[in-house]
């Protein structure tokens, strides 16, 4: 779960949250992404943003307000 201020949801804090979603798909996903994108002639860091991106999905959200 990820905690939230309700106020905090400024640039940074999306940056950050970001971040720590991209460093989830390294370490779960890592070394497939990395297969499949060498196999596949993908962009790795592109591919990981968007993994990222769609990994927030899968987060619970927790808002303090």
């Amino acid at each position: 779960m990820v905690y939230l201020n309700f106020t905090d949801l400024s640039e940074e804090a999306q940056e950050r949250l970001l971040y720590d979603s991209k460093e989830d798909v390294k370490h779960k996903y890592g070394k497939n992404i990395i297969k499949y994108a060498s196999r596949h002639n993908v962009n790795l860091d592109q591919m990981l943003d968007e993994e990222a991106l769609r990994n927030l999905y899968s987060y619970k959200y927790i808002f303090n307000i």
